[in-house]
């Protein structure tokens, strides 16, 4: 079930200081960022926090899901949801501990081989024909000795 724009709307609020907060729609459902960084998904009316080691120390006691199915778990942010400054916090330091993005490449930029040389080429054409041996002159010192 596609969540609602209204909760989306209502995650958003919540959080909204804990940084820069964007949210993006895909599949029905949205992507939580914060600076950046994905830092979670809405998912069926839900927010799932991605899991960090500076969440679980503000979160103990925290319950587990999957945002959709075969997916890793995230947090389960529920009660955290009416407690604006408690889930700001989350989201702040799970942002503080995920890198950042790898810089995306533009479409149709790929690495390309360099092009190889035409053997056509605008160069005047060597003379096919074979060069004469040059013969040699005996030296001067030579010349007596036959």
């Amino acid at each position: 079930m596609p969540t609602d724009q209204s909760f989306a709307d209502h995650v958003c609020e919540q959080i909204r200081r804990a940084g820069k907060i964007t949210v993006k729609k895909m599949f029905g459902e949205y992507a939580v960022y914060c600076d950046e960084k994905v830092v979670g998904l809405i998912c069926d009316n839900q927010f799932f926090l991605k899991p960090t080691d500076a969440g679980r120390k503000l979160l103990p006691e925290v319950t587990m899901g999957e945002p959709y199915p075969g997916a890793k778990p995230y947090f389960l942010m529920d009660a955290e949801l009416d407690q604006p400054q408690r889930i700001q916090q989350l989201v702040r330091v799970t942002a503080a501990e995920l890198p950042l993005p790898k810089p995306k490449k533009k479409r149709g930029s790929t690495l390309k081989a360099a092009p190889r040389k035409s053997k056509i080429s605008s160069a005047p054409k060597k003379s096919t024909k074979k060069a004469k041996p040059k013969t040699r002159k005996p030296s001067s010192k030579s010349r007596g000795k036959l």
